[in-house]
């Protein structure tokens, strides 16, 4: 008789984060974002095992940091990202991906690494 597999522990998030505008002049930016709709927001999507409010703090102190947000990041937009949390990490890095996605197609300007 075997055991059913141990439930996936809810405790990753995926996260946004609004950048400075000035995120375009960013050649890499750029090149990434070549549908960007300048009425849109320029944001950055991750996620992490931590509070996103954590998370964000230790970018811009430069704690294993994505230069954008360090550089650029203004402030979290949970309005984008909220009703996500809490996954498990397989779950998380999907969605940090699909939430990108579609934050590009609606012209957002977007960086995820």
């Amino acid at each position: 008789m075997g055991s059913d597999p141990k439930p996936a522990r809810q405790r990753h998030s995926v996260y946004v984060v609004e950048l400075d505008k000035a995120v375009v002049y960013e050649p890499k930016f750029r090149k990434a974002n070549p549908n960007y709709d300048p009425t849109q927001p320029c944001v950055y999507v991750g996620m992490t095992g931590l509070k996103p409010e954590k998370r964000f703090a230790n970018h811009k102190a430069g704690v294993k940091s994505n230069r954008f947000v360090e550089r650029y990041g203004v402030r979290l937009l949970p309005a984008l990202y909220a009703a996500y949390n809490p996954m498990p990490y397989d779950a998380a890095r999907e969605m940090e991906v699909d939430l990108a996605i579609a934050l590009r197609e609606k012209g957002f300007g977007v960086w995820q690494a």
